[in-house]
């Protein structure tokens, strides 16, 4: 499936040719790299410096995102140096190629944009020398767990479970229903919470306290998407769609994408959900850890003659890899900032490695190959890539984002429509143990893993 106007995981809408599907859909490796050359080459020219963005351009917000309390940078005055700063930013926030971002790292500090023409410009000092001390946060690095003494290895640490997507009769509004023959489908949504609930149970066991971001086949959001309606017509007009037809029943492929309706569900589904969801995360659930629990999927055409994929993959996302045309948007760059600040990142790649070692360990599957720039490798896992999506982006934890299994692959399919069993049973032929408890099974086993060598043992 491609599109010529979506909005995309990140919360962005975007006008282009071509626009990559919304599942994460894996791509050929790139060839070998040529023999390094007998000949000393010459460096190619310097690339130009782009010039800094018009302040009209620094001041957008992202659809639904709400406009920065600026000042509350303030408390990373002096927590961080220049050079810890630089490093997060070049190995883990920022794309690994393109142009600068819209913000300065002056010597003795950060300059950034604010947007506001009263306060156009925010400074946050960088730590001179010393020891620095973090102002609070409501997460808990492992090491700042209570000692275990004896008990089990999750005691005390709060997991919160986000189901990727709704399920149940909303999933083919938001395009996560597959169904290859009458009487039987798969719904993304609905698995997820499948394998939330069982996950539960493994973790409580293992001393967890758990909370469920989502905990049923319905929307967080209270908004529908007639609740979008003039917004949607906007961001149609805005993109020189002046007339669009109100409903895309009866139309296929792209012709949707520029109908009202198309636009609205996905503002409903796609951002004021998460939204939603990123709330109560912060102002409800505050826990050590988000897991956000997906599964992956190749483009499988048209809904209603979809096509099995050969291909069959895991891979595992943290928060990162944010190109300067999304940093111009101010919520977007106050948000990675605030991340970058507190330091998620020293908490959220280790453990993203983890259950990724865990997951692959369990499943047998190959990495997934990202060949496009947004997405970055940020660990010597080959599971593990950062992206600037909008849930791990407003969540203000350590957020590991999993991607196991390819929907559409045929022997995966068949596995997920047994939903969930322990022991084997017979499919395609042959006794094949559940996908679902697969999932569990490897999520539990990364997690205690890291947590086991991580946090204090008395």
């Amino acid at each position: 499936m491609r599109s010529l106007l979506k909005i995309s995981r990140r919360g962005q809408v975007t006008l282009s040719c071509v626009v990559t599907v919304s599942w994460l859909s894996a791509q050929e490796p790139a060839p070998p790299a040529a023999p390094v050359p007998a000949v000393e080459v010459p460096p190619p020219p310097a690339a130009a410096v782009e010039p800094t963005p018009d302040p009209l351009r620094l001041a957008k917000v992202s659809p639904l995102g709400k406009v920065p309390e600026w000042e509350d940078l303030k408390v990373w005055a002096g927590t961080m140096t220049r050079e810890e700063f630089e490093t997060a930013w070049k190995e883990t926030y920022s794309p690994e190629v393109g142009l600068p971002p819209p913000f300065e790292i002056a010597p003795d500090g950060l300059v950034v944009p604010t947007g506001n023409p009263i306060d156009p410009v925010m400074k946050v000092p960088f730590r001179q020398g010393g020891a620095g001390e973090l102002p609070a946060r409501s997460w808990r690095k492992a090491a700042d767990l209570p000692p275990l003494r004896g008990r089990p290895a999750l005691s005390d640490l709060h997991i919160a479970l986000d189901p990727g997507h709704i399920g149940g009769g909303w999933a083919e509004v938001e395009e996560r229903y597959l169904s290859f023959q009458p009487g039987e489908a798969i719904r993304e949504g609905t698995l997820s919470l499948i394998t939330a609930r069982v996950l539960s149970q493994r973790l409580e066991a293992l001393g967890a306290r758990v909370s469920f971001v989502r905990d049923r086949e319905e929307p967080v959001t209270e908004q529908r998407p007639d609740d979008f309606e003039k917004l949607a017509r906007d961001t149609l007009a805005e993109h020189g769609i002046l007339n669009p037809l109100p409903t895309y029943a009866g139309l296929q492929g792209d012709a949707k994408i520029l109908t009202v309706q198309w636009q609205k569900e996905k503002l409903f589904y796609r951002v004021s959900e998460i939204h939603a969801r990123g709330d109560k995360v912060n102002g409800q659930i505050k826990p050590d850890l988000v897991l956000c629990l997906h599964l992956n999927a190749e483009a499988w055409g048209p809904s209603n003659a979809p096509q099995f994929s050969p291909k069959n993959h895991l891979h595992v996302l943290v928060n990162g890899c944010y190109a300067p045309v999304e940093l111009e948007q101010q919520d977007v760059r106050f948000e990675m900032l605030q991340r970058l600040f507190a330091r998620i990142h020293e908490e959220e790649i280790p453990l993203a490695v983890s259950v990724a070692e865990g997951l692959a360990r369990i499943t047998r599957l190959p990495a997934y190959i990202y060949t496009t720039p947004n997405a970055r490798k940020v660990a010597t896992s080959p599971y593990v890539y950062a992206r600037n999506l909008l849930a791990n982006r407003l969540y203000q934890c350590p957020v590991v984002y999993l991607e196991p299994f390819v929907m559409n692959h045929e022997e995966t399919y068949r596995r997920l429509l047994a939903g969930h069993y322990v022991g084997r049973t017979l499919i395609s032929g042959r006794l094949q143990t559940s996908a679902l408890e697969e999932y569990v099974s490897g999520i539990v086993q990364g997690l205690l893993n890291y947590y086991q060598n991580q946090r204090r043992p008395s």
